[in-house]
């Protein structure tokens, strides 16, 4: 039975809210610097020259919506990041296998007031390397944890 800590939603939903508002701050400053001519004569000089608050909001929306677009890309990369503890091994994001048996201690000190542990393992190549695993990155880590206590002992 394999187990899965899916990447946190919260995390997700907080790139979704990231990219509305710089789409609409894109749609603000765009509306403020073309259309709104109460706000290009306020922030317009006595020689028609624009100020420096009209100058950033024609020339910042193309980078808002670069930004969002950005955002939007990085969303699409992680939606399916995850972590499966499966019975012989640990997978995190499809990418790195770590068998049980190579694990060489399991530091969960902090995963109930700071909310992350720590896999030590020995690597193929030999060397021992540690994962930091922290529940703020995914979702039902609590039960890959348990999963993987309960294997190692």
């Amino acid at each position: 039975m394999a187990i899965e800590a899916p990447y946190s939603k919260y995390r997700k939903t907080n790139f979704k809210i990231a990219i509305v508002i710089l789409v609409v701050l894109a749609g603000w400053f765009v509306y403020d610097g073309y259309y709104n001519e109460d706000f290009k004569k306020e922030h317009t000089g006595a020689n028609n020259k624009p100020d420096s608050t009209l100058v950033f909001n024609r020339q910042s929306p193309p980078w808002f919506i670069l930004a969002a677009a950005a955002a939007g890309v990085y969303l699409f990369i992680i939606r399916s990041r995850k972590i499966i503890a499966e019975e012989n091994e640990l997978t995190i994001n499809d990418k790195e296998k770590i068998p049980y048996d190579a694990i060489q201690k399991i530091d969960k000190t902090h995963f109930e007031s700071k909310g992350f542990f720590i896999i030590t393992y020995n690597d193929k190549d030999g060397p021992e390397v540690s994962r930091r695993l922290s529940d703020r990155a995914y979702d039902n880590l609590s039960a890959v944890l348990e999963h993987l206590v309960a294997k190692i002992s």
